[in-house]
């Protein structure tokens, strides 16, 4: 209960603008009984003293100071794996939002469909978010960051730089000594692990995602005769395709674990394995400097079983990190695998806490927004030492050290009564006057077209050949 009131209090404080709104904003989405489904409900909760009309002033006026906000969940516990070793999961959530015509900023967001060819583009905010994993099948994970990606940013430069701040941001705060195991870094196949883990190059990190199983890997090339030979010596050897056994040759690692869900779970290493990186698409750099050769570790993945009969299919990993043991390959899949806890947090903020359902205009707002509720699910995780199980007659009773964020939530109004409220109480005031009688709103907003603002400067289709 002191960390959950050291949190309100220092939460309270990098809020400079309307913090009193913004925070009773915050005590609203946690205290309110069911999911959030419009803003405007959170102004009839008793944890939110103020009227509707600063609910919306505090979101469209508020601010709060990025910086320390950004290096308040960093002072926070942190949670670790079974070996104490921190892994960090990244990936993508949109906020979508194909309406707004007068909203700046949007994209066009990926969203699977049910069937083959269903996929669709949706404009949108897409946020990277960045959390800490914990050990074992559960629902929960720890919030350090959310960066909205712009229509003018790269997404790989952009979440190396989100990354880079957080592993220091943790590094500072205390939470790695020199010589503990480096960070590890669990990203899906929509990365490019080759670059993030270039771009993340200094930090005590290790890089490991999923690839598709069409992509083709080299070994590096074999050691020249002892006659010379005339020309450029090989930067590439033979190929390792993910889709020809041929390729392959013998693992220098297998490992065999035996799993409760899956049957037997096989991982075979290949180690020294690296991409062949060409010059176009994100590799677009000084055509005289050389490009990098990234070693790695290849990990492949196969399962006798799947829930619902479903036939297995291998999953392939790669790690940036060449020469690891038969410990640290099961160590890699099996963070992996845990990195899909981050899913049941975004349906949390979607679904429960209401991320995503404001009508806001102002891609500002939208951030303030997040922000507000990445503090509510920080402040849901510090309150489970103290939370009851107030389950559903329906519902099978669960431990305290396993209850959801859901039945947590359902009991945070007891709970609230406990830690610090540093919010004011709210000042009388007159309404304004507002819009006169008969007269409506002559000033047409600017309509703004989704999509890329920022192209390259070398065209994509202008191929510089292999530097093999």
């Amino acid at each position: 209960m002191d960390v959950l009131s050291r949190f309100r209090v220092e939460f309270y404080e990098c809020l400079h603008a309307r913090a009193d709104a913004l925070f009773e904003l915050t005590d609203a989405i946690l205290c309110k009984d069911g999911p959030v489904q419009t803003l405007v409900d959170l102004s009839l909760e008793a944890e939110h003293r103020r009227g509707h009309g600063a609910l919306y002033q505090a979101l469209n006026t508020g601010w709060a100071e990025p910086a320390r906000l950004r290096g308040l969940p960093a002072s926070l516990p942190v949670p670790r794996a079974v070996d104490g070793r921190i892994v960090l999961a990244v990936d993508v959530s949109t906020w979508l939002w194909p309406d707004a015509e007068t909203s700046p900023d949007r994209l066009f967001c990926h969203v699977y469909g049910r069937g083959r060819s269903k996929d669709q583009f949706i404009p949108g905010w897409p946020y990277s978010f960045v959390a800490a994993l914990e050990s074992g099948r559960t629902s929960w994970c720890r919030l350090l960051d959310a960066v909205r990606l712009g229509p003018a940013d790269d997404a790989a430069a952009v979440t190396a730089s989100q990354l880079r701040d957080v592993v220091e941001g943790l590094i500072a705060a205390g939470h790695r000594s020199r010589g503990a195991p480096e960070l590890l870094i669990v990203a899906d196949a929509g990365y490019d692990l080759a670059r993030l883990a270039h771009l993340l190059a200094g930090l005590p990190v290790e890089v490991c995602g999923r690839l598709r199983s069409d992509r083709v890997l080299a070994r590096d090339p074999a050691p020249h005769d002892a006659r010379p030979r005339p020309g450029r010596p090989r930067m590439h050897g033979a190929p390792f395709a993910l889709a020809r056994p041929t390729t392959w040759g013998d693992p220098q690692t297998e490992t065999r674990t035996d799993t409760t869900r899956h049957g037997t779970a096989t991982a075979r290493a290949w180690d020294r394995l690296h991409p062949r990186l060409t010059r176009r698409s994100a590799w677009i750099t000084d055509q005289n400097a050389e490009l990098p050769i990234l070693h790695g570790l290849m990990v492949r993945l196969s399962v006798e079983r799947l829930p619902g009969g479903r036939d297995p299919d291998p999953v392939w990993l790669w790690s940036s990190r060449p020469g690891a043991g038969p410990g640290h390959v099961d160590q890699l899949w099996r963070a992996y695998l845990r990195r899909f806890d981050l899913e049941h947090t975004f349906r949390l903020l979607k679904q429960a806490l209401g991320w995503t359902v404001p009508k806001l205009r102002a891609p500002a707002s939208a951030d303030l927004w997040t922000t507000l509720i990445i503090a509510a699910h920080t402040q849901l995780r510090l309150a489970r030492p103290a939370a009851k199980d107030l389950r559903r007659p329906w519902e099978r009773p669960l431990p305290s050290d396993k209850l959801t964020p859901v039945r947590v939530r359902r009991g945070f109004r007891n709970i609230r009564a406990k830690p610090a409220r540093p919010a004011a109480a709210p000042k009388p005031s007159r309404p304004g006057p507002g819009r006169p009688r008969g007269s409506s709103n002559r000033t047409r907003a600017s309509r703004c077209t989704p999509g890329k603002t920022v192209k390259r400067a070398e065209s994509l289709g202008q191929h510089y050949g292999r530097t093999g």
